[in-house]
């Protein structure tokens, strides 16, 4: 105990502002000590921040990049392990999309729905004013083909035609129906509406 009380009185004795760093050996102990802890201290600091800082940098970025490799195997190894559900998937959604396909009409097939549009109106005991093929409207994957629709009958009729042309194997939407009063039959209604069927577009 007076060995470190001796060295305190020392170092407090010892005048740091009148330092001799060419004499530092006959500096007392205590300096000596203080002035090898302090370096010591220096250099610590010194190598955390030319060292040990851009190793923690480097550490947080393998970790960043470890998490993401991670989560890309885990998602790539339940893709693996689904691939077979993932391929039957695929076949019946082609398997769909062909039944599709082969319900849209061809251009040759068109006079042949015509027809078939004129037998639902007969069987549904309509009055035929006309059936008018309108322009055809071309979209991205397939081209549609209006036809103006203009019947003479009652609700009952009109509905037994709309179900008729609904049932159809080859697809045919009605879209944009009117019912007037028929100006030439007294008590008959006028249905007029836009029957649009489609052929699929090829892609380049």
């Amino acid at each position: 105990m007076a060995d470190i009380n001796e060295y305190i009185e020392q170092l407090q004795e010892f005048d740091f502002n009148d330092i001799d760093w060419e004499r530092i050996g006959v500096w007392p102990a205590p300096a000596k000590i203080f002035v090898c802890v302090l370096a010591f201290i220096l250099i610590l600091i010194g190598c955390h921040f030319l060292f040990v800082k851009d190793l923690n940098s480097s550490l947080l970025s393998a970790e960043t990049k470890e998490r993401t490799l991670k989560a890309s195997f885990e998602s790539k190894a339940f893709q693996a392990a689904n691939l077979d559900r993932y391929r039957a998937q695929m076949e019946e959604m082609s398997g769909s999309l062909i039944a599709l396909i082969n319900r849209l009409p061809s251009d040759t097939e068109v006079p042949g729905l015509l027809e078939d549009i004129t037998d639902k109106r007969i069987e549904a005991g309509l009055h035929d004013k006309g059936i008018i093929l309108q322009d055809e409207v071309s979209t991205e994957f397939h081209i549609e083909l209006p036809i103006k629709i203009n019947v003479t009958g009652g609700y009952h009729e009109f509905g037994a035609f709309v179900s008729g042309v609904a049932g159809m194997p080859r697809i045919v939407t009605l879209h944009d129906f009117s019912i007037l009063k028929s100006k030439s039959q007294t008590g008959l209604l006028t249905m007029e509406i836009i029957a649009k069927t489609y052929r699929y577009k090829p892609q380049e």
